[in-house]
Parts: structure tokens; C-alpha cells; sequence
């Protein structure tokens, strides 16, 4: 009979053997993905240094506190973009990334500067720093506002932006304040590789770096346009010229760190007016376009567009 058993030591049937090649199934957890999570992971290598840059700061080694402020920096642009490209974009990454970026360009560039020079005005040396660190929650907090999702809040948030406003931020962002408000401890490292003491010990001084605190944490609450870059078009004349200045940009970055990093927050300071010019002429350009044209002799009227 097909159902008596097989006695001991016979080989296995046909199916028995092809039983052995059946692919096994592994099981499934439920849970996020690997990539999903990339670029929360690097959000929080972000936040860990700017956190080291704190502890560096209090060991008074500002060379190595400064450069992990530009790690995060450097970091903070590439994880929104990544998330992005990976299809990982969520809520809780939105918010985390704002955490990250008070604690590391808000809370961090006003406290090694106070460490390093503000700390000698006394008790009104930490003033631009609580003013500065306040300035940039703001600065997140109104940007967290504009990415509520007017599906599910529709009266939260402000309106959504023009076309033509897409490429802009409304104040200079967190990373770029946070490089424009290291400024004076980028020119006085500049200035003692190259023996300037003078100049160093002038920069240094603790209205210097207060100064550009308030200037600074003023631009980042400010309603000023300022260039995203994100869908920046550069005309073709222009395309040369620009990537020989990256170059030699990069090859003076490489032989002249902190001179270079100065350099660039005098250009990005330099090109805040013409930003600001920009987007005036695109706003009249829109303005026009929907100006009432009549038509024909009836006296009604259309919009141009």
C-alpha cells in the first residue's frame, strides 16, 4: 500500500527528494528598511559632531571644534537629499534633522565663540549667544511650520510660495549662519598661521564676535531671500568661469584652510544683495504676468496668465 511506511534504510521517493530543493522561505519582520534609515543615521552622526565640537571647544581646541561644525554642515546637506533620493523622507526625520540642526549651528558656533573670545566681555559676553541660539529655534521652528502638510492641516502653516519663490529661503539658513557667525575665528586662525598677531589679537577681540552674532542671528529670522541653490540654473557662458573658480576655490581650501573658509563667508555675505535683487525681479515679473488685460471693447477682463 501507497500509505504503509517505508522500512528502515530504503532512500527517500521522489518527492522527498525533490523536498530537500525547495527554496527555503526566510521570515519576514516587520520594520523600516536599511536605506530607510541612512539618513536618519546620518542625522546622527550631524548631531554627534557638533556635540564633540562643544567638548573640543571647552579643551580649547578650536581648529578641530570648527571643523566638525563644517562635518555636520557638510552632512546636513547631503541627508535631506538623500532621504530624498531613497524615497525615506518622513515626518519624524523632518523633525529630527531640526533637533540636530539647533544643537549644531545654533547652540554650538554661539558657544565656541564664547569660549573663545566673548567669555572676556563677562556677563554680557553671553548675551549674543542666548540672542544668537534664540534666532536660529525661531529660524527652524518657521521652517518646520512651512513643510506642515496642507492636506491634513489645511489652515496650518503659511501659504504656499510662488512658483518663482521655490528657489529661495525665506532668511539665511542655519548652516550658512552658522559659518557666517564663525567668521572671526576663521580670519584670527588665518592670521596666526600667517603671523599677523596683531591683526589676529584685533579680530579677537569680544565685540568682534558679538557683533557678527546678532548681525547674524538677525539675517536668520530675517524675511530676506537668499538663494537656495537647489534649482540654481547657471547660463552656459558662465559654466567655464564657474568651475575654474571651484577649482581654485578647492586648491586654496586644501593649502589655506581658514583663509579659504573666510574667503567664502565674505562671498556668501557678498552675493545676500544680489540674492535679494533676484527675487525682487522675478516678484515683478510674476506681478506682471497676472496684470488684468481688457478685452476687446466690453469691458471685461482677463488675467495675462
Amino acid at each position: 500500500m501507497s500509505g504503509a511506511p517505508q522500512p528502515p534504510g530504503r532512500p527517500p521517493g521522489l518527492r522527498g527528494r525533490l523536498r530537500r530543493f525547495r527554496p527555503r522561505t526566510r521570515p519576514r519582520f516587520p520594520g523600516l528598511s536599511f536605506n530607510r534609515l541612512i539618513p536618519n543615521i546620518l542625522t546622527m552622526l550631524g548631531l554627534c559632531a557638533g556635540l564633540s565640537a562643544i567638548r573640543l571647544a571647552l579643551d580649547s581646541q578650536w581648529e578641530k571644534a570648527a571643523a566638525l561644525v563644517l562635518v555636520a554642515a557638510a552632512i546636513d546637506g547631503v541627508d535631506g537629499r538623500l532621504a530624498r533620493l531613497l524615497k525615506a523622507t518622513s515626518r519624524f526625520g523632518a523633525e529630527f534633522d531640526s533637533l540636530s540642526d539647533f544643537l549644531c549651528f545654533g547652540v554650538a558656533p554661539g558657544l565656541i565663540l564664547y569660549l573663545w573670545s566673548l567669555h572676556g566681555g563677562g556677563g554680557l559676553g553671553y548675551a549674543p549667544c542666548i540672542f544668537f541660539a534664540v534666532c536660529s529655534a525661531l529660524r527652524l521652528a518657521r521652517f518646520n511650520a512651512s513643510i506642515v502638510e496642507v492636506a491634513a492641516v489645511p489652515l496650518a502653516g503659511p501659504p504656499p510660495k510662488p512658483a518663482f519663490a521655490q528657489s529661495f529661503f525665506t532668511g539665511v539658513p542655519a548652516p550658512a549662519g552658522a559659518g557666517l557667525a564663525l567668521f572671526p575665528l576663521f580670519a584670527a586662525l588665518a592670521f596666526d598661521s600667517w603671523a599677523w598677531w596683531g591683526l589676529a589679537a584685533a579680530i579677537r577681540h569680544p565685540a568682534v564676535s558679538a557683533v557678527f552674532l546678532l548681525v547674524v542671528g538677525a539675517l536668520m529670522v530675517s524675511t530676506l531671500p537668499t538663494w537656495s541653490f537647489k534649482n540654481f540654473k547657471i547660463p552656459a557662458v558662465f559654466v567655464l568661469p564657474l568651475l575654474l573658480g571651484v577649482g581654485t576655490y578647492v586648491a586654496v581650501l586644501l593649502t589655506e584652510p581658514w583663509a579659504a573658509l573666510a574667503a567664502g563667508g565674505l562671498i556668501y555675505a557678498g552675493m545676500l544683495p544680489f540674492s535679494f535683487r533676484s527675487y525682487r525681479r522675478l516678484e515683478r515679473e510674476a506681478e506682471t504676468m497676472l496684470e488684468p488685460v481688457v478685452v476687446g471693447g466690453e469691458g471685461r477682463e482677463r488675467p495675462t496668465a
